[in-house]
């Protein structure tokens, strides 16, 4: 999981090409034609004007052509930074605009848009409001689970087997809903991608998965679940049902890191000055939302009378928050690929333990009985959702702190 920085990066960065009227680079300077002796008469009888260079004369306006609704819409020059900035324009650049950085160069083009007498630009882009559609459909998921938590646990036999089978399809249909609304939407609001089948693999590992793992390794099971933590095949209620009724907290975390970062957006007077504001900002909302899970989990855990599985439950929540925080600002192929990973290293340790029982291929499990003999079946998920999660911590650091991703194109969003 490493290279993240390498990730999201800007599909059309500027490239360093000769300057004409359509590039963002700057006029490189002439050369200044020697003076021979064939000439002189020339001179002496005048300079003769020539003729205007294509493109040479004013490089900002040319910018400003091809980035006309970018300024045309911006409420201050930093709007105009970000904007830039996600186009791949950098310091380097601006420098060749004979400006020192990138918000200088914003300064000039928003001062002259207004100077030129264009249109009055749009009202300053915040935070959509909270509003009770998406905050009912954020309490969908833990309230369906909850029901189809107690009617596992009220019931037995074929009846058994339907509620099982139905509560997981109506959390399933809940939370995708939950994921195309509010806070935890995408940018574009299109369905949930491919991260979402993995996501779903994630919260079924944490019901079936530890349960598995450890009776694969005592060389079970000897049937399948009952829907109890003391049956043959033993399922774990507690993390799942924390982290769908989580799903309130996550979006009201998200709303308010959007709403507060946008609000230094237009207060900062520089991309450092505001990468320095949000930073702490995205750490506080972080330990916010894992503090509320907390609490769930010590909630479930009194209710259902199970282990409460707090190291197992908050690392994959820590994980799927900052997945999910990263991907509704635009940065959607790093969480998919670190999502895809840790499924892949969980499934990897159940297939190993399973494989090791043909003949010669004893070996294969011994890391994973030797890391569940030492520490427990939920040291695995741990251990790698623990891993992704930092991983996704660092490069939301780096991508959350930028002035473009919290410039949405859509003020409607």
């Amino acid at each position: 999981m490493t290279g993240l920085g390498e990730l999201d990066r800007p599909e059309t960065p500027t490239s360093p090409k000769a300057w004409d009227a359509g590039s963002e680079q700057a006029p490189s300077p002439a050369a200044t034609p020697a003076t021979t002796p064939a000439s002189a008469p020339e001179a002496a009888a005048g300079p003769k004007p020539s003729a205007p260079r294509r493109g040479a004369a004013d490089p900002v306006k040319a910018l400003m052509h091809r980035h006309r609704e970018l300024c045309e819409r911006a409420v201050d020059p930093l709007e105009i930074a970000a904007g830039l900035e996600a186009h791949g324009i950098t310091d380097r650049t601006a420098a060749r605009f004979r400006h020192r950085d990138v918000f200088s160069l914003a300064e000039e083009m928003y001062a002259r848009v207004s100077r030129d007498g264009d249109a009055p630009p749009s009202s300053a882009p915040t935070a959509p409001r909270a509003r009770a559609d998406w905050a009912l459909l954020t309490l969908l998921p833990g309230t369906l689970c909850a029901a189809a938590v107690a009617a596992v646990h009220l019931t037995h036999g074929q009846a058994r087997l339907v509620a099982a089978a139905s509560g997981t399809l109506a959390v399933a249909l809940a939370l995708r809903a939950a994921l195309c609304r509010g806070p935890l939407s995408r940018p574009d609001r299109s369905a949930p991608g491919r991260a979402t089948t993995w996501t779903a693999w994630l919260l079924a590992y944490a019901v079936l998965g530890s349960g598995l793992l450890d009776t694969a390794v005592a060389g079970g099971p000897d049937g399948l679940p009952t829907g109890t933590a003391d049956g043959p095949w033993p399922l774990t209620a507690v993390p799942v049902l924390a982290l769908t009724l989580a799903c309130a907290p996550a979006a009201w975390t998200a709303h308010f890191f959007t709403a507060r970062a946008r609000r230094k957006l237009a207060a900062s007077r520089g991309l450092e000055d505001f990468a320095a504001a949000v930073r702490p900002l995205l750490l506080g909302a972080f330990a916010l939302f894992l503090g509320a899970l907390a609490a769930l989990l010590t909630l479930c855990a009194a209710v259902l009378d199970e282990p409460a599985a707090y190291a197992e439950a908050l690392t994959l929540g820590a994980l799927l928050f900052l997945a999910r925080l990263l991907t509704t600002h635009g940065f959607a192929y790093a969480p998919a690929v670190v999502l895809t990973g840790t499924a892949t290293i969980q499934a990897a340790a159940l297939a190993a333990v399973f494989t090791s029982r043909l003949p010669g291929c004893g070996f294969l499990a011994a890391p994973v009985e030797a890391l569940v003999t030492t520490w427990g079946a939920g040291s695995v998920p741990t251990l790698a959702c623990g891993a992704a999660a930092l991983a996704l911590l660092v490069h939301a650091t780096r991508k959350l702190t930028r002035a473009s991703a919290h410039a949405p194109p859509d003020p409607s969003r």
